[in-house]
């Protein structure tokens, strides 16, 4: 879902799958402080997950963080 609402944005993204490289879930964890899929970055700062997404976008803060990167 998370893919989805960038999409709708036409926001290029790219997909690291952890489940695939074991060492980039270990960095994923290292720089989220979480264990949960998505992790979401935007400009290299933790946004958090799919719902964290979306409580910007209807908070009208995600289009002015997306802007930035």
């Amino acid at each position: 879902m998370a893919k989805q609402l960038l999409d709708r944005k036409a926001v290029k993204y790219e997909e690291i799958r952890v489940d695939l490289d074991p060492s980039k879930r270990e960095e994923m964890m290292k720089k989220s402080q979480q264990r949960t899929v998505p992790q979401i970055f935007i400009n290299d700062n933790s946004v958090g997950g799919y719902t964290d997404l979306l409580a910007l976008d209807r908070a009208k803060k995600l289009d002015s963080m997306l802007a930035q990167s």
